[in-house]
């Protein structure tokens, strides 16, 4: 790992070495990345900043400085504390669509938890091992499929742009809430005043009005990608 990235991957990865002598710490890196991500899931990622965790913390931010060099190597503590490790208690329960599927809820639990990580999970960046144990356990749900390593990355790359999408819709929603139900309303009164121009999402509106509502395009398009994955599995058994 090269010199830039280095300190990063220690704080990540280890190893976290302990003072041989001497009174036991007043932090760790776990206790950090928590009240960080605290404020963060109060009030949002612009407000956490060094100072800000460091009073959060009773200390001072030069005492945190010690720990935690700035607020980028804090930003990826607080992701990996946050996301991961993937919950063991769920871990091999049913075939590859089970999995995958539980994969899935569980994940966007995660991120409607916490909203923020949605904005720095992008791009390339280090990764914590918390955050790649979902990926192990995602991509090895498909062992005995038939699919190549690559085609289970891109399995996984899918479900988590599903994931990030509805999850993205839902935070722009506001505290109302349902997305699909504000804007069937906003379209609604759109079509009412232009719906000849639009005949087949008029149709569509309407029938989606049926739904009393609902929140649907989270479940269908998780079911549509696994169907799609069940279909390719297929082929290659046969």
């Amino acid at each position: 790992m090269d010199g830039e990235h280095a300190e990063l991957v220690r704080l990540l990865w280890g190893p976290h070495p302990k003072p041989a002598r001497g009174p036991r710490p007043k932090l760790d890196l776990n206790r950090i990345a928590r009240a960080a991500i605290e404020i963060a899931d109060s009030e949002g990622l612009a407000e956490v900043s060094m100072q800000r965790v460091a009073a959060q913390l009773g200390v001072t931010k030069m005492a945190l400085y010690r720990y935690v060099p700035g607020k980028a190597e804090l930003v990826a503590l607080m992701v990996d504390a946050a996301i991961g490790p993937y919950p063991t208690t769920r871990a091999r329960c049913g075939g590859w669509r089970e999995q995958m599927e539980q994969w899935a809820r569980q994940l966007i639990t995660v991120f409607r938890r916490h909203p923020w990580a949605l904005d720095v999970t992008v791009g390339p960046r280090i990764l914590g091992p918390g955050e790649l144990s979902w990926m192990e356990h995602v991509i090895s749900a498909l062992d005995g499929t038939g699919l190549s390593g690559a085609e289970r990355m891109d399995a996984a790359v899918l479900l988590v742009s599903h994931v990030r999408g509805i999850t993205q819709q839902v935070r722009a929603a506001g505290p109302a809430g349902n997305l699909e139900a504000q804007l069937g309303a906003i379209l609604g009164d759109l079509m009412q005043a232009h719906g000849d121009r639009f005949p087949a999402l008029t149709g569509a509106l309407a029938s989606a009005a049926q739904s009393d509502g609902q929140d649907q395009a989270w479940e269908f398009g998780l079911q549509r990608i696994l169907d799609g994955l069940a279909t390719l599995i297929d082929k290659r058994a046969r």
